[in-house]
């Protein structure tokens, strides 16, 4: 829906079929809603709906041994009990196995052993926007640099509660490869050419 980003890390094939479901699920929320008119329908699930309804299926599909191979990202705002969006931000994972929690920061993959806890150690509940984006972008760096089959070229999303869901155009972030640790020979230090 238009109020909640997900990402993810994983088997991309297992990503297409959380995708179906999530559409599904919508597709059956809007056809059996009290209303057949658009307008008239504005309740569409929140970040922490979308977030419990992965955790079951994670876990569902962990139990009957054939796991969904991902780890799940869900960002967006939780609502009120009216309906209405709240300006109460919601960022949780889900995990292969069906874990789930909620957290200020998260990171999936490679990410959450190197990007994790730099983005710990700098984060701070009153960033502006271009300090996060470039803390992000530092992270997605170390990460590129660290990971022989990543790119440079990333996208951004963020969720904001007057907007919904905004994704940027992709780019590619700058790297400097002249430390002369990359473009040694591993082979000529005595060692068998790995790290």
């Amino acid at each position: 829906n238009s109020r909640t980003l997900v990402g993810a890390s994983g088997e991309y094939s297992d990503l297409q079929s959380i995708s179906d479901l999530l559409r599904r699920n919508a597709l059956e929320d809007r056809c059996t809603a009290d209303s057949l008119y658009e307008e008239e329908t504005e309740s569409e699930e929140c970040a922490k709906e979308v977030w419990s309804y992965l955790r079951a299926v994670m876990y569902n599909r962990r139990n009957k041994m054939n796991p969904l191979w991902n780890d799940v990202v869900v960002a967006g705002f939780k609502q009120d009990a009216d309906g209405t969006t709240s300006d109460e931000p919601f960022l949780g994972i889900v995990d292969k196995i069906g874990t789930a929690y909620e957290d200020d920061i998260l990171a999936t993959g490679f990410g959450s052993y190197l990007a994790l806890p730099l983005l710990r150690e700098k984060y701070s509940a009153n960033m502006e926007e271009g300090e996060a984006r470039a803390l992000l972008e530092d992270c997605l760096r170390i990460l590129f640099y660290r990971d022989c089959r990543a790119l440079n070229r990333v996208q951004i999303a963020k969720v904001t509660k007057e907007s919904g869901v905004l994704v940027s155009e992709p780019y590619e972030l700058d790297t400097n490869w002249e430390f002369k640790g990359f473009i040694t020979n591993k082979g000529e230090m005595g060692t068998d050419g790995g790290w």
